[in-house]
């Protein structure tokens, strides 16, 4: 009997892995995310601190029932998600599902591990190196659920009502849409003001340096101060006087 369970998300790999580390181990998936918020008011609590309210899937139940029934048996676990934000969220969610799920749970045997190319001594590696979870990365994936949650859950109605029916609000191309629209706002009122400024060029030969007039009159010149033909051309005529 195996004493050890590795968990993994996709199904796919477990035969590989299961080769590579032995008769020890056994391989399940938990394919995928196992718990979600709901798509109800008040999975997100913004007013105690952004409190998330978490489900387990339906479709996870059994499968999870599977997996806790051979960790129960087994004297080590190994959370073997994806190195990435959403894999250290599915193994945390894992994690928090066999401490409801498995009697007598002892955390004490759950293992993190990482490796980013299936070969044997990249996971014999791994085995060999665990590590804790990661909650920056699960903080991290947390927020992200959060703002899709709130901000799908407030403004996908109103593309209902607006739109059509079926289109979701996401929390990027959302934000990304206002800040189109707050441009084109200013693009819209924008007024063209007419303005000029002049050049010289300086040197001698092939050699030229171009400066440009920032001063006239011992006056700084600002943007407008030239702000039409006939006061460039003053500007031009009192410069060609000058010496340099």
């Amino acid at each position: 009997m195996p004493s050890n369970i590795v968990i993994v998300e996709s199904p796919a790999k477990s035969k590989t892995l299961e080769k590579f580390l032995g008769k020890d181990f056994k391989v399940m998936a938990s394919y995928g995310h196992v718990r979600d918020l709901p798509s109800k008011d008040g999975s997100v609590d913004v007013e105690n601190d952004f409190e998330l309210h978490y489900k387990t899937s339906p479709d996870s139940v059994k499968n999870l029932k599977a997996i806790a029934t051979e960790v129960g048996k087994a004297d080590a676990v190994y959370l073997a998600t994806d190195p990435d934000r959403e894999g250290e969220a599915i193994s945390w969610h894992v994690l928090e599902e066999l401490k409801k799920r498995v009697k007598k749970f002892d955390e004490k045997t759950v293992h993190r591990i990482d490796f980013t190319e299936i070969t044997k001594k990249a996971v014999l590696d791994a085995v060999a190196n665990p590590r804790t979870l990661a909650d920056n990365l699960i903080d991290a994936q947390q927020a992200r659920r959060a703002l899709d949650y709130l901000v799908g859950f407030n403004l996908s109605p109103v593309l209902w009502r607006k739109v059509r029916g079926g289109l979701s609000a996401g929390r990027v191309q959302s934000v990304a849409l206002r800040l189109i629209c707050e441009r084109e706002a200013e693009i819209e009122q924008f007024e063209p003001q007419e303005y000029w400024h002049i050049d010289g060029d300086f040197g001698a030969g092939s050699s030229l340096l171009t400066a440009k007039l920032v001063k006239l009159n011992g006056e700084k010149l600002e943007k407008f101060t030239l702000g039409d033909k006939d006061t460039t051309d003053a500007a031009l005529k009192a410069l060609e006087g000058q010496s340099y």
